[in-house]
């Protein structure tokens, strides 16, 4: 019989409320134990009850409520404890199940069981894993979508066009005949190709994954007094950077986030880069130029009242092979400075065409808008697994005129590579890295 697992499922602290949670066979029997209706009626599966729970020298009022297996999170019978918030309540009441029969649960045990139980594909456990730690609105929605059985639906899929496709091998395998060996081979051709295709959309659509999760990283330099802090500042809508007439009063990294279009966009100011005999300062000039490789745009800040000089002209060469974009900041002033390659007019100062920049920001690091409608797989761990699967098409594709068992031992390897994304042929000591980077009580 497995253990009968709980945790503490909200963060601990003050507040309105604090939920423990416990799971497993034994769970409807040790709730029983501590926690007495105030009606004294029978609990039933999934109504809430109001009643005490026993604590030594006196009882917590809260509520409970019971579900029974199969139809919960876990496909266990699993209760809810839900009382005031605090540190000290909530902790004696984990401990007092803890005492009355209960074991504290492992990061992740919950969904864990969910996924052993049938309830959950893996996928669809990390997915809730990336929904609790989104940090825009666009990762949010992206890991919903996978949450909820996007990537799961189309991975199953394409498994059982192989299960169909390894069936007629099979058979030709034990009825080897001339004209069925030439069908299966043209099926092997069309299957295999549907399904590079499907892999190569997958691909395709997640091509963005990296800056749904991370954001987009913008280096924001120049030469010293062109504006950068006073750009940064107009862009974040608060005094995040110091700004003085005084040059070099940047010397380190000054960093901000703003979300624009749900996607997060991390602004890095930099110190302004010339030639100085400050000791300081030139870390900070280094910190600046070593920051050019690292991020994913760089925006280059130019002084609209004056001419282009040497220092700015020797960025510009730096940054000619980068994503980039040329900031003429300062156009509330006379201009003297030449027309630039791939220029955007702003002024920090009066808060002009800021969005417009955002906006240009977006276009060129990402180009389109993206379709949260199409199936974006945002976890590295499956991202890998799909770029080892479409080697793996190209393999087949290209040895089709292998003999059959070899292919037929290439499909269901095939098979296996995808099965790994949802855990249908998932090994044990991989699934309990997964679960193991969960929080408590999930």
């Amino acid at each position: 019989m497995e253990k009968t697992i709980v945790a503490i499922s909200t963060p601990l602290g003050k507040g309105a409320i604090s939920i423990v949670r416990m799971s497993g066979e034994k769970a409807f029997e040790i709730a029983d134990k501590v926690f007495t209706p105030l009606s004294h009626e029978k609990t039933e599966d999934r109504k809430m009850v109001l009643g005490n729970f026993k604590l030594d020298g006196g009882n917590e009022k809260c509520l409970m409520v019971k579900f029974c297996a199969p139809k919960t999170y876990t496909g266990e019978n699993l209760v809810e404890f839900q009382l005031h918030g605090g540190i000290i309540v909530t902790q004696l009441i984990l401990e007092k199940l803890i005492e009355s029969g209960a074991v504290l649960a492992e990061p992740g045990e919950f969904s864990k069981r969910a996924f052993l139980n049938g309830k959950i594909s893996l996928d669809e456990a990390e997915s809730i894993s990336e929904v609790i730690s989104s940090e825009s609105e666009i990762e949010l929605k992206t890991s919903l979508g996978l949450a909820g059985g996007k990537l799961k639906s189309k991975i199953t899929q394409l498994q059982n066009f192989l299960t169909e496709l390894l069936a007629k091998i099979e058979v030709t395998l034990d009825y080897p005949e001339e004209d069925i060996d030439e069908v299966v081979r043209e099926d092997i051709d069309k299957e295999i190709s549907n399904c590079q295709t499907e892999i190569q959309r997958l691909l395709k659509n997640s091509e963005n994954a990296r800056y749904v999760k991370d954001g987009i990283s913008i280096a924001i330099v120049g030469k010293t007094n062109v504006g950068k802090s006073s750009l940064l500042n107009a862009i974040l809508g608060e005094e995040k950077a110091i700004v003085t007439n005084i040059a070099g009063t940047t010397r380190d990294i000054v960093e901000g986030v703003i979300f624009y279009k749900g996607m997060k966009l991390n602004f890095i100011d930099t110190a302004g880069i010339r030639n100085t005999s400050d000791e300081v300062e030139k870390i900070g000039v280094q910190k600046s130029k070593s920051l050019l490789d690292k991020v994913d745009i760089v925006l280059l800040i130019l002084d609209a009242s004056e001419k282009l000089d040497d220092e700015s002209k020797n960025i510009l060469r730096d940054i000619s092979d980068k994503k980039h974009i040329v900031v003429v900041n300062k156009i509330d002033k006379e201009r003297k400075l030449e027309k630039i390659e791939n220029e955007i007019c702003v002024s920090a100062k009066d808060l002009k065409n800021i969005e417009l920049l955002e906006q240009k920001i977006y276009d060129v690091v990402i180009g389109e808008e993206i379709d949260l409608n199409k199936t974006i797989v945002t976890n590295e761990r499956h991202l890998q697994i799909l770029k080892e699967c479409l080697k793996m098409t190209n393999k087949l594709i290209s040895d089709k005129n292998e003999s059959l068992e070899i292919i037929d031992m290439l499909v269901k390897k095939l098979w296996n590579e995808l099965g790994k994304i949802t855990g249908n042929t998932e090994h044990e000591d991989i699934i309990d890295m997964i679960f193991t980077k969960f929080c408590l009580g999930k």
